[in-house]
């Protein structure tokens, strides 16, 4: 692969203190600045994440361009929310009363097919920062079901302003990976649900037909690709069979 210009400094210096802005499961924080080292050499080339998820890549690395997709669609609803510059209006307070409420009302939301407005960012980021543990989870009738969480103290954010310039020229989208227009020399991070039981990030759920189908689209990608997941021996199976090199790492676990 060849090496081409490192992403401007100014770029890292403006946007460096910006943290992901929700709590989210399965968050790569911790493995971001690994990342980091292997994007180096790379920064000419778009960003593209099949699962976003938190946002902690993406706001590690800083690419100029990034094509960023989640199937929740009300998590890429929050993103591009922040694209213009989001101020929280809905009422915030550590206090399980208000928590239900807030939840009835974005499960109200979703069931009138009002969950891409303003108003849906907002309860949306209210009920990730004050439910448990920071899961985003949802019945099988697409409502979100996570219990108040147990936190002595929150700090809410009510304007994101200071995103907006960065996450403008970011891409983001709610496609099933398969739809994703890649192109050949796009630099590609999947961070897909582990290969564990629980797999309700969304409605639709990830099963193990949909791993294989994964590994094997990213194993036709001609251009840089890194995967992560539960290091299961199918797994490893898996993605050693489709010629990937398989590196294992200790993982912190928080659920």
């Amino acid at each position: 692969m060849s090496v081409s210009q490192k992403q401007p400094q100014d770029a890292r210096v403006e946007h460096a203190g910006l943290r992901p802005p929700l709590k989210w499961a399965g968050g790569k924080r911790w493995l971001a600045p690994r990342l980091r080292t292997l994007w180096q050499g790379h920064t000419h080339r778009r960003l593209v994440e099949p699962f976003v998820g938190g946002l902690a890549v993406a706001l590690e690395l800083l690419p100029q361009r990034a094509l960023l997709n989640d199937l929740n669609a009300h998590l890429i609803n929050f993103y591009q929310r922040l694209q213009h510059g989001l101020v929280v209006q809905v009422e915030m307070q550590n206090v399980g009363r208000l928590y239900y409420r807030q939840r009835q009302r974005f499960n109200a939301l979703i069931h009138r097919g009002e969950h891409q407005t303003q108003e849906a960012a907002s309860l949306f980021y209210y009920l990730n920062r004050t439910g448990y543990n920071g899961l985003c989870r949802f019945n099988r009738k697409g409502e979100y079901n996570v219990p108040f969480g147990r936190y002595k103290r929150i700090r809410y954010t009510t304007d994101f302003c200071a995103y907006a310039a960065l996450l403008s020229r970011w891409h983001f989208v709610c496609l099933d990976f398969g739809q994703l227009a890649l192109q050949p020399d796009d630099w590609v991070y999947a961070d897909p649900p582990y290969d564990v039981e629980f797999t309700s990030y969304s409605r639709h759920g990830f099963d193990w037909e949909d791993q294989v189908r994964l590994a094997e689209w990213l194993a036709e990608h001609p251009g840089p690709v890194i995967a992560s997941n539960q290091a299961t021996q199918r797994m490893r199976e898996l993605y050693g069979r489709l010629g990937f090199t398989i590196t294992l790492l200790e993982a912190p676990r928080r659920i």
